[in-house]
């Protein structure tokens, strides 16, 4: 992986890119421009990138069926109907709260969704994690200033997450049935001097890759919380990394171009999607989220 040749997907760059997933069903990536409002989409099989306006911040979406996506945003959870873009609300959260969005989330094996929220300027504290499924809502975490890294193990015994300015990963037993903690938090892994930690997955082994925010690339970690190695990008802000293609054998990875001089080193790459060969299948694809 450290010599990987990166290919930047053909897409209008983000400001924010946020929240990669992939649909194996439809063989098509999605990812968030949190900030532009905008939803992208990209299927693999035309190599199209589409672009879909969102009328409030946005930054995580859950496939539900063929029909239907479960769509995470500022004011809550709402259904997407995926031929035509409309959307209805499903679940209220923190819709009474106008200083917070929504920010990472992934879903848990069993179906569960960790939605993490945080402050629209970074507030300190202002942001929580809640845990949903089939409809039911319950918050397990606050007093979070920036939510990242919610991803858990393949058998789903085990949740991570991470306040990210704390730059700590923690990790937390899980009931694998439900992927509600079974336990308390406790730390994960060695601080990295290399960026903050952002976005991140596991992949089939049970490695963490971590998005380092700042740190030009995506750290991978053993289960035991050793760094096994680093994957280097050309771009300085790295925010989440998801595995794609039917056999999880690839790479896509989202970035941010915020602040970021459009003369420097990183300007020509800031903000882009990136898209690598893994050379064998390394992940685990995501599952369907269930609303009940």
């Amino acid at each position: 992986m450290a010599g990987t040749d990166w290919m930047r997907l053909e897409a209008e760059r983000c400001v924010l890119g946020e929240g990669p997933t992939y649909d194996r069903h439809s063989d098509t990536a999605w990812w968030f421009d949190i900030l532009g409002k905008v939803l992208f989409e990209h299927r693999f099989a035309d190599g199209v990138t589409r672009s879909h306006n969102l009328p409030e911040l946005s930054s995580a979406v859950a496939r539900v069926d063929d029909a239907r996506q479960l769509l995470v945003t500022e004011s809550g959870l709402y259904l997407r109907n995926v031929e035509d873009g409309s959307l209805t609300l499903h679940r209220s959260l923190e819709e009474d709260n106008p200083r917070t969005r929504s920010n990472d989330s992934r879903v848990h094996p069993s179906g569960a969704f960790w939605i993490g929220t945080m402050g629209k300027n970074a507030e300190k504290g202002a942001g929580s994690i809640y845990w949903y499924r089939k409809g039911e809502v319950r918050r397990l975490y606050s007093d979070i200033t920036v939510t990242n890294a919610i991803c858990f193990s393949p058998d789903g015994r085990v949740g991570y997450f991470t306040d990210t300015p704390t730059l700590q990963i923690m990790q937390v037993p899980l009931d694998p049935e439900t992927g509600f903690p079974a336990g308390e938090p406790f730390p994960f892994a060695k601080p990295s001097s290399d960026g903050e930690p952002d976005g991140a997955v596991v992949d089939a082994e049970g490695n963490l890759w971590v998005a380092r925010w700042g740190g030009h690339g995506v750290e991978i970690y053993s289960a035991q919380g050793v760094l096994l190695r680093k994957v280097d990008l050309p771009a300085a802000l790295i925010t989440c990394p998801a595995f794609v293609g039917p056999k999880a054998d690839k790479l896509l990875v989202t970035s941010a171009s915020i602040d970021v001089d459009p003369d420097s080193a990183d300007g020509a790459s800031a903000g882009s999607v990136f898209l690598g060969d893994l050379g064998k299948p390394m992940g685990k694809l995501e599952p369907d989220v269930l609303i009940g």
